[in-house]
């Protein structure tokens, strides 16, 4: 024949290394997902939170960009909109959760 019989394996010898190596092949597994927990989640939850508190804090005269990318300074706040002047007499009304970096009123520019 050319195809040679395949027998099947002994329960004793199956058995008596399971808890050790399935231990030994989701190590890998585990550890990519603590890697992947420090290099990439934590940092993004540091992030959202500080943006979160800083949309929080706007007041007036802060420089904003929103998500949609307009550019300007907070001329008036209430509870959940934030009023931006983006050109001399050109206001427009934001909702807060859309801005995506503020620059507190005492920041300095670039030095460009």
């Amino acid at each position: 024949m050319f195809i040679s019989p395949a027998y099947a394996q002994t329960a004793g010898a199956a058995g008596s290394q399971g808890g050790l190596a399935s231990f030994i092949s989701l190590a890998p597994l585990v550890l990519v997902f603590i890697v992947f927990y420090f290099l990439m989640i934590r940092p993004q939850q540091r992030r959202m939170k500080a943006l979160q508190n800083a949309v929080a804090a706007v007041k007036k005269g802060d420089s904003v960009v929103t998500a949609g990318g307009l550019v300007g300074k907070v001329t008036k706040v209430e509870d959940a909109i934030v009023e931006v002047e983006i050109a001399p007499n050109t206001r427009v009304r934001i909702v807060k959760a859309t801005l995506a970096e503020v620059t507190p009123l005492g920041s300095k520019p670039a030095n460009d």
